[in-house]
């Protein structure tokens, strides 16, 4: 038996400015949308250049609080490139949330404060 990952979910508020987000700091783009019959749910996959694997944002109509994240121990690891280009892109952004440079590594927040951690090619 084999299992393979294929995405995980972030439920957001926002579903332009998540789009937006993603879009500009880790330039993943939608590979497709589900819209519920009735209008209350969005369902949107991106992906980034070169991984099948996906993120799937969902938004739901009538939700208007923030979601509870908790302690945010949770987040989900990409690894870039360029790493240095990446971080002059986040400042500029305003979303590293917290820096760790003896391990290398570096942490952006989305729009819902959802952590993402950023990882150098060579990790």
């Amino acid at each position: 038996m084999n299992f393979q990952m294929i995405h995980s979910n972030r439920n957001i508020l926002d579903l332009n400015k998540s789009l937006t987000f993603y879009q500009e700091a880790l330039g993943f783009v939608e590979k497709r949308r589900k819209e519920g019959p009735d209008g209350s749910f969005i369902l949107v996959y991106l992906e980034g250049k070169g991984s099948p694997y996906q993120l799937e944002l969902t938004w739901l109509k009538d939700r208007k609080e923030p979601y509870q994240l908790g302690d945010n121990e949770i987040h989900l690891a990409v690894r870039t490139d360029d790493y240095q280009a990446a971080h002059t892109l986040h400042e500029k952004l305003g979303c590293i949330c917290y820096e760790n440079p003896e391990m290398g590594i570096y942490f952006i927040h989305d729009p819902d404060g959802y952590w993402i951690e950023i990882l150098p090619a060579n990790s």
